[in-house]
């Protein structure tokens, strides 16, 4: 999760809302992504997408498997729809998204029983840094 909140941290440099996200398969990071659908001008450059894309072409596959998904924040709808069609294995994230959550804040598109994957998930890692990283970002914004 620090690796996934330095992520965050270029995002914010860049001036892009501070979401960070690293994929990790056999313990070594083969994808990082931060928020960049601004600068790209691109409404799927989320952090989740850009570590996925990464992670892919590390390992030569659009399956993951066997790989683990870090996330500063609970994922959107489309990133964890995105996560289900990679078959990621876990999912770990930090700050749960009121406002947009697909996990289990909003609705539940991760593991939804319809669905053809389930993704172990573990909520809450590093909670309170990842929560102040966003808020402190949309207080300067206000």
């Amino acid at each position: 999760m620090e690796e996934a909140l330095c992520a965050a941290q270029r995002a914010l440099e860049a001036g892009e809302v501070p979401v960070g996200a690293v994929v990790v398969c056999d313990g070594k990071i083969v994808g990082r992504g931060w928020n960049r659908n601004i600068t790209a001008c691109d409404p799927t450059a989320h952090a989740e997408i850009m570590a996925l894309r990464e992670a892919g072409a590390a390992i030569g596959n659009h399956r993951l498997a066997n790989c683990e998904l870090f996330a500063t924040i609970e994922p959107c709808a489309m990133c964890a729809g995105a996560l289900v069609h990679a078959r990621i294995r876990r999912l770990v994230y930090g700050a749960e998204d009121a406002k947009a959550g697909a996990v289990q804040s909003v609705m539940q598109v991760l593991n939804h029983p319809q669905l053809n994957h389930q993704v172990e998930v573990r909520s809450g890692v590093l909670a309170g840094r990842c929560a102040e990283l966003l808020q402190t970002f949309f207080k300067s914004r206000r």
